[in-house]
């Protein structure tokens, strides 16, 4: 949604905002490891050809940078992939940085974390036909969503550069959230945000499929479009409280074995 907004852009996941402070050195050698560092994240099975940025145009964007800072660095990746839509101010929407807020407020400090919280039992049917999931087991899904939720809170309690959004609200309430959101990230509402699904296949053209470093296919284009299927279509209601129809009551009482105690305090029915 904010994707589709005239002056934002957000790339697909990144997930290297961590590992800019396990890289030592300065000046060029410093520069130079930043640059190795983003371009092959993850080791193995580098995310780069995601966000369709010319490996040399970054370098050349990098070597403008002096002193070069690690900030300087991701901030120059970002502008880049802004100007890519021809659009002045970036975003990221990795989910487990909600891990990382702290990590990424040394190193990004004029960063805003919106943190979308969601039913955790909706989660976890939405989690198991996912190939990152956890776990299959629904404890480990209920851990995992547990500690996700608490760390983000944890870490958000009481700072001006952090919001909550219900996920519930973003789909039943979609224009007056979004007004919200907009307005803590000052930035100016626009009714194209409510069309994002219009835009979506052509975006997830960005979405490479992933090979192991012998070239064997890991993660094939078709799957991970399959994994985005609901971001092509409108705000969709029957995607609320799914787990009071599609979750056995087995299922619902191991979840809230490991996290009701959570659930019950964001206000969720237990």
């Amino acid at each position: 949604m904010l994707d589709a907004h005239p002056e934002l852009a957000i790339p697909p996941e990144t997930g290297f905002l961590g590992i800019g402070a396990e890289l030592k050195g300065t000046g060029d050698v410093l520069r130079g490891k930043f640059f190795s560092a983003i371009t092959d994240f993850p080791t193995g099975m580098p995310a780069w050809p995601d966000f369709e940025i010319p490996k040399e145009l970054f370098r050349v964007s990098l070597l403008q940078i002096n002193p070069f800072t690690i900030a300087e660095g991701y901030r120059a990746f970002y502008r880049l992939y802004a100007a890519r839509f021809g659009k002045p101010r970036w975003g990221d929407k990795t989910p487990l940085y909600c891990m990382d807020l702290d990590t990424i407020r040394k190193v990004l400090p004029e960063a805003r974390f919106i943190h979308i919280i969601r039913d955790g039992r909706d989660v976890a049917l939405s989690l198991r036909k996912m190939w990152f999931s956890p776990g299959w087991e629904i404890e480990t899904q209920a851990a995992h969503w547990k500690e996700c939720v608490l760390k983000a809170r944890h870490d958000g309690a009481n700072s001006s550069d952090y919001l909550e959004v219900r996920y519930e609200d973003l789909i039943l309430k979609t224009r007056e959230t979004l007004n919200k959101i907009c307005r803590f990230i000052d930035l100016y509402y626009d009714e194209t945000m409510l069309r994002y699904y219009e835009r979506v296949p052509g975006r997830l053209k960005e979405h490479k499929g992933r090979s192991l470093p012998d070239g064997t296919p890991f993660l094939t284009q078709a799957q991970r479009l399959s994994q985005q299927q609901r971001t092509m279509e409108p705000p969709d209601p029957a995607c609320i409280f799914a787990w009071k129809t599609r979750m056995r009551s087995a299922e619902r009482s191991r979840f809230q074995f490991v996290a009701g105690d959570l659930l019950r305090d964001l206000g969720y029915e237990v």
